[in-house]
């Protein structure tokens, strides 16, 4: 019996991640219904956190989807730092295989767009501080409105538990 009783605290530890207290500005990649910016100018009317326009000043990344089509667009805007100098050889093997990667079909992810769940992700360590799941009834301006609230409400109350 206790055993099971672990498990159900389990979620709720997990539910509060401690990386979240450190972030401070965030980017907002474009989400469907254009809620990515009913979204920004609810994080900042209630002052839960700065959003920027430019993706190299932010801490974190909102986002209503991952997968492989996500980790394209942050390595565009957040590309990883070299180990090393990379000799002229590597050089040439590397922009063959971005150009076949271009040419390469886009995979379809499971993670779809525009569902209902948004996620904010660390731009450094590409993990997933939160989500939460706020699926707008229709696609009106109004209920987007609403639905971003919805969000930034939730995670103002979120953040003020730790």
């Amino acid at each position: 019996m206790k055993r099971w009783l672990w498990w159900l605290a389990l979620p709720l530890v997990a539910a509060q991640p401690s990386e979240l207290s450190r972030i401070r500005t965030i980017y907002l990649l474009p989400m469907g219904h254009g809620l990515d910016q009913y979204l920004a100018g609810s994080l900042t009317r209630m002052g839960v956190f700065q959003v920027v326009a430019d993706p190299k000043q932010a801490d974190a990344v909102f986002t209503d989807h991952l997968g492989e089509a996500f980790e394209q667009r942050m390595n565009e805007l957040y590309p990883p730092q070299p180990a090393q100098a990379p000799s002229e050889k590597q050089d040439q093997q590397e922009s063959r295989s971005k150009a076949a990667a271009r040419e390469e079909a886009p995979r379809i992810s499971s993670w779809g767009r525009g569902r209902g769940t948004i996620f904010l992700v660390d731009a450094r360590t590409r993990m997933v501080l939160w989500s939460t799941y706020q699926r707008p009834r229709n696609s009106s301006p109004d209920e987007i409105e609403r639905t971003a609230r919805r969000i930034a409400e939730r995670l103002k109350r979120d953040l003020q538990k730790k």
